[in-house]
């Protein structure tokens, strides 16, 4: 029942900075974790961070760890995904997830709910 909006994709430079935001709506008083996933055209889905619903958990990929920062504001119901430093290889529909409960996984099946995507495009 949770609905998942993603925002903030765009086109940007490399070297620059993006910041998407994730929108939760119809399971708002649901206890969860937030996951951040990728998929460029021909790869797979890939995990991109995840955070805790308390906000004390995080997780990241290797490929992103020091240029990418996940957070959350509950109050707001909203996560967000700051990207730093952004490469070519970053290009790809990011996708918001979310699970019941507290524990941060890193797994696509993981997760029982997504957003629809954002597209970001880092160009050369």
């Amino acid at each position: 029942q949770a609905e998942l909006v993603e925002f903030g994709g765009g086109l940007v430079l490399a070297g620059g900075s993006l910041r998407l935001s994730c929108a939760a709506s119809g399971r708002t008083t649901s206890m969860y974790t937030t996951g951040w996933f990728r998929q460029a055209p021909g790869k797979e889905r890939e995990f991109v961070a995840a955070i805790s619903w308390t906000g004390g958990s995080m997780k990241y990929a290797d490929a992103v760890k020091g240029r990418f920062t996940i957070s959350r504001d509950n109050a707001k119901n909203a996560v967000y995904l700051q990207m730093n430093s952004l490469k070519p290889e970053d290009t790809a529909v990011y996708y918001c997830a979310a699970r019941v409960g507290s524990r941060v996984g890193l797994q696509t099946d993981e997760y029982a709910y997504w957003g629809q995507g954002t597209q970001v495009t880092v160009s050369s």
